[in-house]
């Protein structure tokens, strides 16, 4: 993979800060939350914390394990916070969100890899915000579905979980998970009723366009319906690099050959990230 490749005017992010900004940033950090925004170094914080919008992860900021495209801190985490699930209920309420977006570190290092701690995150959420529809973007749980149940029971509306890149790349960036369990989980989320099942990848990390497609085919297969795809951006020195830069008119090439797959809704641009418009998604 190419160790330098220029970024393209495309790519450029306009930076935004208003009051919505200052206040989402507020309510953050007085409740000692912690966010994929800042965590993954999210281009789209801006634009989103600007729109009173977050991405809440929960389980703490030491992830279990060290997939090469990811910038969350890599350790030995710190025992789960029990106040956590009410603190990010509260934010919820605060921000007076009409749907918000959960993900999580992975926990490998408990008993129930953070699966319990997941639904009591759902449920105070859910208590303390009746009107609020929620999205739960989760790790695979080891490819154990009585975990994923945990998560399914507590009924959000979308539980998303990310492919991240195609069949072939998958093992080479992904320090544990597994292309097909991660096929697995979402197939149970998909079979599981009334729960939409939603997946999100990177390109422009060496894919060709067919094994996009493949993909496609194969997450479709399993009963995904929301589908999100966006530009791999090394966020460190110490991450994979980026292996090219794709064209904006190859992301709306996909966006239409994913509707054309039979996916409900499709988010297909450069600067796309899983929770980017999750609104949208429900």
């Amino acid at each position: 993979m190419a160790e330098h490749v220029r970024k393209p005017e495309w790519l450029k992010i306009r930076l935004r800060g208003n009051e919505h900004f200052a206040d989402t940033k507020r309510i953050v950090e007085s409740h000692c939350l912690h966010t994929i925004c800042t965590s993954g170094k999210c281009p789209n914080m801006g634009e989103c914390w600007s729109r009173g919008t977050a991405t809440f992860m929960i389980g703490g900021e030491i992830c279990t394990r060290s997939c090469r495209f990811c910038n969350t801190l890599t350790g030995k985490p710190l025992p789960l916070d029990p106040e956590e699930p009410r603190h990010v209920a509260d934010s919820v309420r605060l921000m007076k969100l009409k749907h918000a977006v959960v993900t999580s570190v992975d926990r490998d290092d408990l008993p129930d890899l953070g699966a319990s701690h997941w639904a009591a995150t759902i449920r105070a959420i859910k208590e303390l915000n009746p009107e609020t529809t929620l999205e739960v973007l989760i790790p695979d749980f080891q490819g154990r579905l009585e975990l994923v149940d945990q998560v399914i029971e507590a009924c959000p509306e979308i539980i998303s979980h990310n492919m991240e890149t195609v069949k072939r790349i998958s093992p080479l960036v992904r320090s544990a998970a597994k292309y097909e369990t991660s096929l697995a989980v979402l197939e149970h989320i998909a079979r599981s009723g009334n729960i939409t099942a939603k997946t999100g990848i990177m390109v422009g990390l060496g894919e060709t366009e067919a094994e996009v497609w493949e993909l496609m085919d194969d997450v479709r297969a399993r009963g995904v319906s929301v589908l999100t795809i966006g530009q791999y951006l090394q966020p460190s020195r110490k991450n994979i690099p980026v292996s090219a830069y794709i064209h904006p008119d190859q992301f709306e090439a996909y966006r239409l050959k994913a509707l054309e797959k039979g996916f409900r809704h499709v988010e297909s641009a450069p600067l796309v990230r899983s929770s980017y418009h999750a609104e949208k998604h429900v």
